[in-house]
């Protein structure tokens, strides 16, 4: 997260820590926001296939989540997060979009109404 940001939010009093190791923190948050490796961002297949699954959610690794832990990932997704995560109560990510359909459409009627 760049520093500016970091700065406003610990401004605002909001806690912040981070973690190389989704591990050491999934027992301590209520949201996990979710995006996958970009491929298209590594010149390198190579380098992009060492990272790849560094990062993947799956129901074992939520056995130690707490229970109101609820997961966020913008979409579409490769392989960060198994399907079989869709069944836990912690899967939020579909609703995400679902709501996000009727959010644009308000901004872009702002827009063209100029009430923005």
């Amino acid at each position: 997260m760049p520093e500016p940001i970091k700065s406003d939010l610990a401004g605002k009093g909001t806690l912040l820590r981070e973690a190389c190791d989704l591990g050491e923190v999934v027992n301590n948050v209520d949201v996990l926001y979710m995006t996958r490796i970009q491929r298209e961002r590594f010149p390198d297949p190579v380098e992009y296939k060492k990272v790849a699954s560094s990062y993947r959610i799956t129901p074992e690794f939520l056995s130690g989540a707490r229970e109101n832990l609820i997961i966020m990932h913008p979409l579409p997704r490769v392989d960060e997060i198994t399907p079989a995560v869709d069944q836990t109560k912690h899967a939020r990510y579909f609703q995400q979009s679902f709501y996000g359909v009727p959010v644009r459409m308000a901004l872009l009627k702002m827009l063209i109404a100029g009430g923005a």
